[in-house]
């Protein structure tokens, strides 16, 4: 075991998740300052690479700065600019319905997608505080009229300083039940945001580990893409969730802090 944990640390590049394991809102999780200072002192490749859609990567920059944390905008990959370059590969030049945060606005401007309330080709929803009954109408009635429903993840729920709190599918679903289309998600695990983070980390896949809270964005998408997988024990995920899927993590920790100290969390198999 102790070897296996040591060879964690040997990793070149890590992926990183950010909610329940930098932070929970604007709380900084223990151990996240060792962390980094560790990831930039060894020389590793690291990318922040989040499901959330409600920021840009230079307010992600920012936020974590606020914390304490110097990390450059290069660092963040976000479900906003995967969604955003999906539909610009998809069809260049679109229109879409959107609800959502500035991060995800900015994303899709970025890529010549236009913002569209009468006709557009694609209702995107990513996390919001705005979310309300009017602009659910308005979606239905969009998609009923042949606009393809869009998510930015696939999480129901996120951790925050309050609690667990609904998050982008769980905003998606009434659309859903309302109209019988089927979302496509482009978060985590989607392959497509897999390989472009581990293309924009620069490392090979054997040489890269992901770390996360949740079994069913972070830990299947590392399975999935054939990279070694971290679950922290800090955000979503306890050891009863973890057993009810039917894959288990290569390494398990109480935070990240854990990782360089070579520290597992201790469970019954």
């Amino acid at each position: 075991m102790t070897e296996k944990i040591l060879d964690i640390n040997k990793k070149s590049g890590f992926i990183c998740d950010m909610d329940g394991v930098i932070y929970h809102g604007n709380i900084l999780l223990p151990g996240v300052s060792e962390f980094v200072d560790w990831l930039k002192k060894e020389d590793k490749h690291f990318l922040f690479l989040t499901n959330s859609s409600e920021r840009s990567p230079k307010e992600l920059q920012q936020k974590l700065a606020r914390m304490g944390l110097d990390v450059d905008e290069k660092h963040f990959y976000t479900s906003a600019l995967a969604t955003a370059d999906f539909l610009a590969s998809q069809k260049p030049g679109c229109s879409v319905y959107a609800i959502g945060e500035p991060g995800l606005i900015n994303a899709l401007y970025e890529k010549g997608i236009s913002m569209n309330d009468v006709n557009p080709d694609y209702v995107v929803v990513g996390e919001t505080r705005n979310y309300n009954y009017e602009s659910i109408l308005r979606a239905v009635r969009l998609v009923n009229g042949g606009a393809k429903l869009i998510g930015t993840n696939p999480d129901m729920t996120g951790p925050s300083e309050q609690g667990i709190i609904p998050a982008c599918k769980a905003l998606v679903a009434p659309i859903e039940l309302s109209t019988g289309a089927v979302a496509y998600y482009l978060g985590k695990p989607n392959p497509l945001m897999m390989k472009t983070g581990i293309k924009l980390l620069g490392v090979s896949p054997e040489d890269t580990a992901i770390v996360g809270d949740r079994m069913d964005t972070d830990i299947i998408a590392g399975v999935e893409s054939g990279i070694e997988t971290v679950l922290v024990l800090s955000g979503v995920t306890n050891f009863h969730i973890m057993r009810k899927f039917p894959y288990r993590p290569s390494y398990i920790y109480n935070g990240v802090g854990d990782i360089i100290k070579g520290i597992p969390a201790e469970y019954d198999k």
